[in-house]
């Protein structure tokens, strides 16, 4: 219904909804008022189907490779439209957790929640030991909800993927696993707390930037407890100025923790928008919400910090290089195109002064680029592009004239250096060394496998023939009309038979006084008449 609501009716009568409705078909295929552009009703539609499908919505808009700008633009609007749950909800939640009073567990809790989200809400209390905290509280029967979301999408992922190649190209039912994965994840608070952690280590003795601390002892898969952050949002640039701090240094502040996070530690923040980065009362920067991270293994970490150095130095081989190394070439029909589509990205950014190049953009170019030829991306690669665009949006309100690219090139030149250090390379060398060798102690037991395999006739081959559904039901038609061409000519045997042996006895052959002979010429006429009638339909005569 949300789907005919908004325009899209069209889609469930497609891929064979309507049949599981007994409403009428008017009432799912009508058309939203012109109003809404299509993607502001995509938007709409994931807003109406409630917490999973925003979810999914904000996920698909890290997809730029795939999805056009103005979608994009509309899926990171997403919001979750819910109300709060009481706080004697929230305290019962806690005392379940826990086990004990929340009195006993808390020295203060506030049932008025400072925040409320489709997963959970934020509560505000104070420990026994007197600190202030932030209390994240998982929403009441939610994981059954996305339980059976999440079979839904599944099974609507698979009917459409039958009906429509594209769906499988784009690798959509990759999208939606890769997406279960990622918010039962978040279902559980125990891996937002890890992360936060994990962070929190990058930056121990930075006096610039802050973590909140989580608290274990009231910390459960359903209650995360952190120390509660007072500040001012990023994008309140004013009201940053009038506290007499300099916005353009945490400008920089920030830049360059994202950039330490994804160059040296290749484990970063994958949210950073204004809502989650705060300035405090002491000038340092805090980063909250760690329910979405990204990794990156060292062999990307470096060729991402060449790309970067190529970038720089305008060059163009260099720039290739790069991005050919980056393991992400898989069944690309048309090498030459693509690498003809690398030249030109170069091309772009040739004669642009690198303080106005945007590393976001390049690399989402680059991504697109990737696209076009059947390349499949990383997830945690396309986390960093969007990672790399919010933050660059954020900055750009805080410092216009900042250059992340100028700010970039000192992480890329250390991940150079330790790259081509005699030690790390000597390492590399022995380590690839041992991993020839013992390929080639087990090669004589390979090869006796594959003769053995081989001689008693058990190779497997496995085949790919695109539109496969298709030539079968061609098959199957075909295999039909010849059953049913060998039925006609066994029954016109028979029938010629009967006339025979009824011209020789000069008698009509009665069957409990039905004449066979009359009835079997009927009979005989429409089978004929249908199996013409199939041949001209199907338009192949």
């Amino acid at each position: 219904m949300a789907l005919g609501r908004h325009g899209f009716g069209y889609i469930a009568e497609e891929i064979g909804l309507t049949r599981l409705f007994s409403v009428p078909l008017r009432w799912i295929t009508k058309s939203e008022p012109e109003s809404h552009t299509l993607a502001e009703r995509i938007r709409l539609v994931l807003e109406e189907l409630g917490p999973t499908f925003v979810k999914l919505g904000q996920l698909a808009s890290t997809r730029s490779d795939l999805l056009p700008e103005s979608i994009i633009s509309e899926l990171v609007k997403l919001q979750d439209q819910v109300t709060s749950f009481s706080g004697r909800e929230a305290r019962a939640i806690m005392e379940k957790e826990f086990h004990m009073p929340v009195e006993e567990l808390l020295a203060e809790f506030d049932e008025e929640p400072l925040a409320a989200a489709s997963i959970g809400q934020v509560h505000q209390g104070r420990l026994v030991s007197g600190e202030r905290v932030a209390i994240k509280i998982q929403r009441p029967g939610i994981f059954p909800v996305i339980e059976r979301d999440l079979d839904i999408l599944k099974n609507l992922t698979a009917i459409a993927k039958k009906r429509w190649v594209w769906v499988g190209h784009y690798q959509i039912p990759q999208m939606v696993e890769e997406f279960s994965r990622s918010i039962k994840a978040e279902l559980d608070y125990t891996f937002e707390g890890r992360n936060m952690e994990r962070i929190s280590k990058q930056f121990t003795g930075n006096k610039k930037i802050y973590i909140p601390q989580v608290h274990w002892d009231c910390t459960t898969s359903k209650v995360l407890t952190m120390n509660y952050v007072e500040g001012i949002h990023l994008n309140k640039v004013a009201e940053i100025e009038a506290k007499g701090l300099d916005v353009k240094e945490l400008a920089a502040t920030l830049v360059d923790a994202m950039l330490h996070q994804i160059f040296i530690s290749g484990y970063f923040h994958a949210d950073p928008h204004p809502g989650n980065l705060m300035v405090i009362p002491d000038g340092r920067l805090a980063f909250l919400d760690f329910g979405m991270v990204g990794r990156l293994s060292s062999e990307l970490k470096e060729h991402l910090s060449s790309l970067i150095i190529a970038l720089m130095r305008r060059n163009t081989e260099g720039m290739v290089r790069a991005i050919l190394r980056m393991g992400l070439l898989n069944e690309v029909e048309d090498m030459n195109g693509l690498r003809l589509d690398l030249e030109r990205l170069r091309e772009t950014y040739y004669d642009i002064p690198f303080s106005q190049i945007s590393i976001g953009t390049a690399i989402n170019d680059m991504f697109v680029a990737a696209q076009r030829h059947g390349v499949i991306l990383p997830p945690d690669l396309l986390l960093l592009g969007k990672s790399l665009l919010t933050v660059e949006g954020v900055v750009q309100g805080m410092d216009p004239d900042i250059s992340i690219l100028d700010l970039a090139e000192p992480f890329g030149k250390k991940l150079l250096r330790e790259k081509l250090d005699a030690r790390r390379l000597g390492k590399k060398l022995i380590g690839e060394a041992v991993e020839l060798g013992e390929s080639l102690t087990d090669l004589p037991r390979q090869m006796q496998r594959l003769s053995s395999i081989i001689s008693k006739g058990k190779i497997k081959t496995e085949m790919d023939i695109p539109e496969m559904e298709e030539l079968m039901r061609k098959f199957n038609q075909i295999g039909n009309r010849l059953s049913f061409s060998i039925v006609l000519l066994s029954f016109s045997i028979i029938m010629v038979g009967v006339i025979v042996g009824s011209s020789l006895t000069n008698r009509p052959i009665l069957l409990w006084n039905i004449p066979v002979i009359d009835i079997g010429f009927v009979v005989a006429t429409l089978m004929v008449a249908w199996l013409l009638y199939s041949i001209f339909r199907s338009g192949r005569f």
